[in-house]
């Protein structure tokens, strides 16, 4: 006779309140859930519960995951147990990068799809450039503060001429949305290839000459992904766009 599997159990004590719901305290239960456990889901439903629990188990953060009576914490804590990995502060990545580009790639095939009924042509390859370039430039003016302020470490004409670090952004979206109609070349293009000349240049002397460990600011300040070939990609991708089109018209 076959043995009927009693799930695994856990208990998970997460803030539920009219004007707060934890989103780690719903991440710890799907997690738990997908794992296999059946989960005991106490709801603390006012700052009183809160901080009864708090003070009963000495912790100083909800929510809080028992299982098998055993505390094991929060849901970075949680993450750790089922062996997953966390990130922190001082973690790079290039998923950032790569999403970008992917969806850049998809608006490109898309738009050449719609216009010239050919999912690939030149015009595929100028329309992935230029459309790269608009979201980098969003990106950037998502957070133009934090940007700049990033921007200053490597930048060689920013560090002279600190309110360039703001302008960055503009002209680089601004170029790329020309390029895209296909209008104001004569703007566009000379625009792009200074701002990439003068980043491309920034890059290789920071990395490749001062080897300096730096945080690229092409997706934006906040960023995790590394200065080196993907800011000097993108820089590079703006000079030889901007050549093409002088070329082109």
């Amino acid at each position: 006779m076959q043995k009927t599997k009693i799930p695994k159990s856990a208990t998970l004590y997460r803030t539920v309140m009219a004007d707060h719901i934890c989103p780690h305290g719903l991440k710890c239960k799907d997690l738990l859930q997908r794992e296999g456990f059946s989960v005991n889901d106490q709801k603390l439903k006012s700052r009183e519960n809160v901080d009864e629990l708090k003070s009963r188990y000495g912790v100083l953060t909800v929510p809080q995951v028992f299982i098998e009576d055993v505390r094991i914490g929060g849901f970075d804590d949680l993450l750790r147990y089922f062996g997953k990995a966390t990130s922190s502060e001082n973690d790079v990545t290039y998923q950032p990068i790569i999403a970008l580009f992917s969806v850049a790639s998809l608006l490109a095939l898309a738009i050449s799809w719609l216009t010239l009924g050919n999912i690939f042509t030149v015009q595929t390859v100028e329309w992935f450039v230029s459309v790269s370039m608009v979201l980098l430039g969003l990106q950037k003016l998502m957070d133009i503060e934090r940007f700049a302020t990033a921007f200053l470490s490597y930048d060689l004409l920013a560090q002279r001429w600190v309110r360039y670090g703001y302008l960055y952004p503009f002209v680089e979206a601004g170029a790329g949305i020309m390029m895209i109609v296909g209008v104001f070349h004569w703007i566009s293009a000379p625009a792009a290839f200074v701002v990439g000349a003068i980043g491309a240049v920034s890059v290789f002397k920071a990395v490749y000459i001062d080897k300096q460990t730096l945080r690229c600011a092409c997706v934006g300040g906040d960023s995790k992904v590394p200065l080196g070939f993907v800011s000097l990609t993108e820089n590079l991708m703006m000079v030889g766009m901007a050549l093409w089109m002088i070329l082109k018209y």
